[in-house]
């Protein structure tokens, strides 16, 4: 019995087939085209044959340069898709930095500017109220009898005065005697550009004129109260 075993009985045919080396698709056409000669009997291939071949291989090229082309497109596009993308995310964060940034400083400085104004305020209706006080101060209407109370009262009036406008130089460098003197003399240049009718008031006069004459006016009252005291203070002192 075991001389008649035959092996092909147990062969399966698609176990085989699968077995079989790949063939490379340059090795088919190889094959196909010799299959094909060796059927026309191993001629060499006519002129018609050789023109289909050719025909056929530029139209392969063709369609693998229209594939390149459209790779190349496609290509095209996503690296511009990707450029704008990253465009996009980093304007994003550098403008929300700078937007942050901003918007805190800008509330820092909004803040300060509010206390700034509200501290300004306070400031300009003390000035206002001492004003007010120095320019009602007439010695006019002094009696002979109250005189010494209303020259004691004056010159008291004048103190706090002083002491305001001295608070008022050390909060705000606007109104130190350099950065006023700057503000005349721009005020004085301003004037003189626009003309001599732009700022002319009441009698030909411009400002810095009426604030000369005020001076000139008011220096020699206050010397005069400014001696009285003096006088009084060394009376008194005497006694």
């Amino acid at each position: 019995m075991a001389g008649d075993f035959d092996h092909s009985d147990f062969v399966d045919p698609d176990f085989a087939g699968a077995r079989r080396p790949a063939i490379s698709p340059a090795a088919a056409l190889a094959a196909l085209a010799a299959q094909s000669g060796g059927s026309a009997g191993s001629r060499p291939p006519s002129r018609d044959q050789i023109n289909e071949q050719v025909t056929a291989a530029q139209e392969a090229l063709v369609r693998l340069k229209r594939q390149q082309e459209d790779l190349e497109r496609e290509r095209t596009q996503l690296e511009e898709s990707r450029r704008r993308r990253l465009e996009f995310e980093q304007g994003r964060e550098e403008m929300l930095a700078h937007l942050t940034r901003g918007v805190g400083i800008l509330t820092e400085v909004e803040q300060s500017t509010r206390r700034d104004a509200d501290h300004m305020a306070r400031t300009l209706a003390d000035l206002q109220a001492a004003m007010a006080k120095v320019s009602a101060l007439n010695e006019q209407t002094w009696t002979a009898d109250s005189y010494q109370t209303e020259l004691t009262r004056a010159l008291t009036t004048l103190e706090n005065a002083r002491m305001e406008w001295n608070s008022a130089q050390l909060r705000w460098a606007r109104l130190s005697p350099s950065a006023m003197a700057e503000s005349g003399a721009a005020v004085d240049a301003s004037a003189s550009r626009s003309g001599p009718g732009f700022e002319t008031l009441v009698n030909g006069r411009t400002p810095a004129q009426w604030a000369r004459l005020g001076l000139a006016l008011t220096w020699p009252v206050a010397l005069a109260v400014l001696l009285v005291g003096l006088g009084l203070a060394i009376a008194l002192a005497r006694r």
